[in-house]
């Protein structure tokens, strides 16, 4: 699945510019534990998460992972969003609970991988 179907799906707010929203989403991981994401993601999943500092950045440029969406409608600061951008890590942004973003993705046939 290709983000920016999971953009379209979601009807989440990208916040980044310029990035790839043709990049294949091959699953996904929840985690606000940066460690615990460096330790267990893989490569290509869509990272659910709260957090919404430049260590985010860091941690999904580091893993390779297809975007982050941050949940409850919290906003990047400017800084992360500067980050996001010379990284190409894609930042997008729902209002929705992380229950219900999961619930979305999975419906949408998105697995833990």
């Amino acid at each position: 699945m290709k983000l920016q179907e999971i953009v379209d799906s979601l009807s989440l707010d990208v916040r980044t510019q310029g990035t790839d929203l043709n990049r294949e989403v091959s699953g996904g991981y929840v985690s606000d534990l940066l460690s615990d994401v460096i330790g267990n993601s893989k490569e290509g999943n869509i990272w659910i998460t709260l957090q919404t500092h430049q260590n985010i950045v860091a941690v999904a440029a580091l893993r390779n992972l297809s975007g982050v969406i941050l949940i409850n409608g919290r906003s990047p600061d400017a800084d992360t969003l500067k980050k996001a951008n010379e990284e190409g890590v894609s930042i997008l942004v729902s209002p929705l609970p992380a229950f219900e973003v999961v619930g979305r993705l999975y419906s949408l046939g998105l697995r833990c991988r």
